[in-house]
């Protein structure tokens, strides 16, 4: 599987919150575009972690669950002990927070060259994979 870029765990949240209605529409945007395979994304085991501890608590626990395995069925980078020493050296080279280079070393292991998310410098390249807020404003 190909994959356009990497998903971080605001996007998904954004999708299903709909607090920010701008954010929400965008988010929703990104995902039917992976649902309906116009785009391929890939996404970690601590994204899915991160998206349902923060949604169950927010909401219907079995309606996240099913959510969450429904995103089993894209590219899911798994915790590793690979992923840990490539997150390490993220970590190092690029002084973000270790939970943020966790993020980074998963996006580089899926072969994304796109990080979405909020969270980084956008327009910052993280050793091959280029940090995009997909909630920007370009005007």
């Amino acid at each position: 599987m190909s994959v356009d870029f990497f998903i971080d765990t605001n996007v998904l949240i954004y999708a299903y919150d709909s607090a920010d209605e701008e954010k929400h529409q965008i988010a929703r945007k990104i995902l039917t575009d992976v649902w309906d395979a116009r785009i391929g994304a890939a996404i970690s085991v601590q994204v899915l972690q991160e998206f349902y501890h923060v949604m169950s608590r927010r909401g219907d626990q079995r309606y996240y669950r099913k959510r969450a395995e429904d995103m089993l069925n894209w590219l899911v980078i798994e915790n590793t002990t690979g992923l840990f020493k490539q997150a390490l050296k993220v970590h190092q080279e690029f002084r973000t927070s270790f939970y943020d280079a966790n993020i980074i070393a998963a996006a580089q292991v899926s072969g994304a060259k796109e990080v979405w998310s909020e969270d980084f410098n956008t327009g910052q390249d993280y050793g091959g994979v280029v940090a995009v807020n997909p909630f920007e404003n370009d005007e």
